[in-house]
């Protein structure tokens, strides 16, 4: 068997309209269908979808942050800086929390999270020859400046 790609992930909310306002209001998501309402599907435009949201209700409890589980799903939003700039005014116009900023050589990215505390990652890769020479750059984290 070969991978060929990652083809969508699903997420587990609380609430699917409060998901619906973050993934396609603020982060611009295109909502393409819905499921009985328990599931709402996203693409970014490429893909029939990229991100599902599945509804397990209001009362679910968020996973201990030391358990086993998905950590993050990263959304290229740009090819720049300049790009990345805009998606982090974007999210705090939203105000929407930051968890960090990382320069990791490959790329440059923003941790911020859904309103169910699933953390996305915003991220703009960096020249490809970086990995290409040097396969192991991709394990580098360092301070990212957005100004």
């Amino acid at each position: 068997m070969k991978i060929q790609g990652v083809g969508h992930v699903v997420l587990k909310v609380r609430d699917l309209e409060r998901s619906v306002r973050f993934y396609a209001g603020v982060l611009g998501l295109t909502e393409v269908g819905r499921l009985e309402g328990r599931m709402v599907f996203f693409s970014a435009g490429v893909n029939h979808h990229d991100l599902a949201v599945l509804g397990v209700g209001p009362e679910a409890p968020a996973p201990p942050p030391a358990a086993v589980g998905l950590y993050h799903v990263a959304f290229k939003v740009g090819n720049s800086l300049a790009e990345l700039r805009e998606a982090k005014a974007r999210l705090d116009a939203h105000g929407v929390p930051i968890r960090g900023l990382s320069d990791h050589r490959v790329s440059q990215s923003i941790y911020a999270e859904d309103p169910d505390g699933n953390m996305v990652e915003l991220y703009v890769d960096a020249d490809p020859a970086i990995w290409a020479e040097d396969p192991a750059s991709v394990a580098t984290v360092g301070p990212l400046a957005l100004g």
